[in-house]
């Protein structure tokens, strides 16, 4: 606290360019101010303020400590707000808008581990398609954002962003999960799980094969991330989705991801977002932290 009301002290000595008008704004004595500013002064080595017939002016050096100064006041405010704001985080709701293989996993987890610390905040799990998940948050009837290729914004903020390329997924007993890595070649001869035309994914994966040269024919069309994943764990079927949609079948080691060896599937970036404007709440700031969490755990 001695910390923070000399800071106090520098600053209003440099708005009011006086130790007598400081005093006065603050209620504390002009002697007391002069004392500690003397007292620092004589810690640093140099003066922070000229003394001119009219007041005080701040130094070159004084003027560096002052945008210290006014930057750790800011902060100090920020942080004395979020924790009046977190003694009444007692009730609500936080809603976060993300797709089918992430809510059932990565969201899911850090939304039950969220919910353990504050067992009063409701959360809200929304399951959308990437651009319905943009238009929810720059509604407001979203307060963060978890997807695949949410479209660019200057209404969203990112939080977290890496590019989750697409893998094989398969069965832990499929004859190819021997392999680490495996060649496009090598699918042909299996029933493939292929995103349907209304998923982005579909365009990533059908051109990645027809760039490589390699003629396949899907078994299973579906725009159902869950279908995708009951189909490659119950038989030799092979779907193509992230290591992130499968974070929790991977956990229960019912599925397992392969990376392609000879051509990976183009750019398929996961982003966490939220409004882009002050205010938008200490509940989403904090189940965000925990979605970073998990995605951090999976991704080092």
């Amino acid at each position: 606290m001695l910390h923070a009301r000399l800071l106090r002290y520098l600053d209003e000595v440099a708005r009011c360019g006086s130790i007598r008008a400081a005093g006065e704004r603050l209620h504390v004595a002009p002697s007391a101010i002069n004392k500690h500013l003397l007292a620092l002064e004589e810690e640093l080595g140099t003066p922070l303020f000229e003394r001119l017939p009219r007041g005080l002016r701040p130094t070159p050096a004084g003027e560096l400590l002052l945008a210290h100064v006014r930057k750790t006041l800011l902060e100090f405010r920020q942080v004395e707000a979020e924790i009046r704001e977190l003694q009444t985080l007692q009730a609500g709701e936080v809603i976060i808008a993300t797709m089918t293989g992430l809510a059932s996993g990565i969201v899911a987890t850090a939304a039950s581990q969220f919910s353990a610390r504050y067992p009063q905040i409701r959360v809200s799990i929304r399951v959308l398609p990437a651009r319905a998940i943009q238009e929810a948050l720059a509604s407001g009837e979203a307060d963060l954002g978890l997807g695949f290729n949410i479209p660019a914004s200057p209404q969203l903020a990112s939080l977290w962003e890496m590019d989750a390329s697409l893998g094989a997924v398969m069965s832990p007993d499929h004859a190819l999960a021997r392999m680490e890595s495996i060649p496009l070649a090598h699918f042909a001869s299996y029933p493939l799980v292929f995103a349907d035309r209304s998923m982005l994914i579909h365009g990533i994966i059908t051109e990645t094969f027809a760039e490589a040269g390699v003629a396949v024919e899907a078994s299973f069309r579906t725009n159902s991330i869950e279908a995708m994943k009951r189909l490659a764990a119950t038989g030799d079927a092979v779907a193509f989705l992230s290591r992130f949609d499968i974070a929790e079948e991977m956990r229960q080691e019912v599925l397992t991801f392969r990376q392609i060896r000879d051509r990976g599937f183009r750019s398929n970036m996961l982003s966490l977002v939220r409004r882009d404007k002050p205010g938008h709440g200490l509940a989403g700031q904090l189940l965000g932290e925990e979605i970073m969490g998990v995605l951090g755990s999976m991704s080092a």
